[in-house]
């Protein structure tokens, strides 16, 4: 895995919610498939949000939860369509998010 600061350094970030930063990979138009990496502070949280398409998160450093499962370094998650939550990042963490749609609050 990367090393999380040369991570962090390497990208541009954008606030995302209190605590939460996106760093955007690519983006497909407004309604379009994307992808970006997030960044958590320790004890920032993703307000419940609706699945229009497929998410894939991958974990690259740190953990976070979502509902009682917590997901560590090299854990894949997947939300199908439909699906929403919300998420917790305890001690903080670096994910990268692909998305076949926007996600909406």
């Amino acid at each position: 895995m990367l090393e999380q600061e040369a991570l962090l350094a390497r990208h541009q970030w954008e606030p995302l919610a209190e605590g939460v930063f996106i760093a955007t990979l690519y983006a497909s138009g407004e309604e379009g498939p994307r992808a970006a990496l997030l960044h958590y502070l320790p004890g920032a949280r993703v307000a419940n949000h609706l699945h229009r398409g497929f998410e894939h998160i991958l974990i690259l450093h740190g953990s976070q939860q979502d509902g009682a499962v917590t997901y560590g370094v090299g854990d894949l998650v997947i939300h199908r369509p439909g699906t929403g939550h919300d998420i917790l990042s305890v001690e903080g963490c670096i994910a990268l998010g692909i998305w076949e749609k926007p996600v909406q609050f």
